[in-house]
């Protein structure tokens, strides 16, 4: 079966060239590799001619496909007939973090495990983290992470943005604040069956609702911060009475909402 196959993706526009450049002959649609993915094909899973692998294209599409040569890949299914089609997930949780010294690389793996689809680097006036980011590095990891849970769409890590113009940015559905040290705030566990039930509440002919979580810097939100967010319809919400690393806060707090809006769905 796919599922027990190792899984490589490519993106639906590489899918798409390669059916342009080399069309349809009478052995199948081939898909020529790029010489990272084919060291690891060879190198890594150690694969040999005729080895059966899943190819996915991140937008919820699998196909499974044979090993021809070192770098070409023989599709089993027509590029218009995959195998498995999966709808884009319901609701689309979005991720937004202030990044932290340490542990980033971490979280966004864990999201793409825990089924984020948006992940959104935030630069905090309290972070301590500047300059050039490695986004390259972190797409490769989220990528990686896909291919290893078998999900068959990819989260997008988007650029880095300061903190009060992301919060200024209107979105559809539910925009939920972590924060501390305030008083009768509810927490996620105790708000998260009712925001699902009603306020993501969509037509199925409709896109996916939006949920959006933002994590703070281990020095909290800055006053323009939470006001910025606040004024934009943010709902700040507790994460429970401990005052957690951005990293633990993030999963933690992810969790919560893949398990949620599992049970919803």
């Amino acid at each position: 079966m796919a599922r027990e196959l190792r899984r490589l993706l490519i993106p639906p526009g590489r899918l798409q060239a390669a059916a342009a450049r080399i069309g349809l002959d009478q052995a199948g649609w081939l898909v020529e590799l790029e010489s990272e993915e084919a060291h690891y094909v060879a190198r890594v899973l150690r694969f040999r001619h005729g080895d059966r692998l899943a190819l996915i294209n991140g937008e919820g599409q699998l196909w499974t496909a044979t090993l021809e040569q070192q770098a070409v890949l023989k599709l089993e299914q027509p590029l218009d007939q995959p195998l498995e089609r999966a709808s884009r997930p319901r609701p689309t949780i979005t991720l937004a973090m202030a990044v932290p010294k340490r542990d980033a690389e971490l979280v966004w793996r864990m999201a793409t495990e825990l089924g984020a689809s948006q992940l959104q680097p935030l630069l905090a006036s309290r972070g301590v983290v500047r300059g050039d980011l490695p986004l390259e590095r972190w797409r490769t990891i989220v990528r990686e992470a896909t291919e290893q849970c078998e999900r068959l769409w990819l989260p997008q890590l988007a650029e880095p943005v300061e903190v009060v113009s992301w919060f200024s940015t209107p979105a559809p559905g539910a925009s939920l604040l972590a924060t501390t040290r305030q008083e009768a705030l509810p927490t996620l566990a105790e708000l998260l069956p009712s925001l699902l039930q009603k306020r993501l509440t969509n037509r199925p002919d409709q896109s996916p609702p939006e949920l959006r979580l933002a994590i703070g810097p281990e020095g909290g939100w800055s006053a323009d911060e939470e006001a910025a967010a606040l004024a934009a319809g943010w709902q700040p919400v507790s994460l429970g009475s401990a005052i957690l690393r951005t990293s633990t806060a993030a999963v933690a707090a992810l969790a919560w909402l893949a398990l949620g809006s599992e049970r919803q769905g």
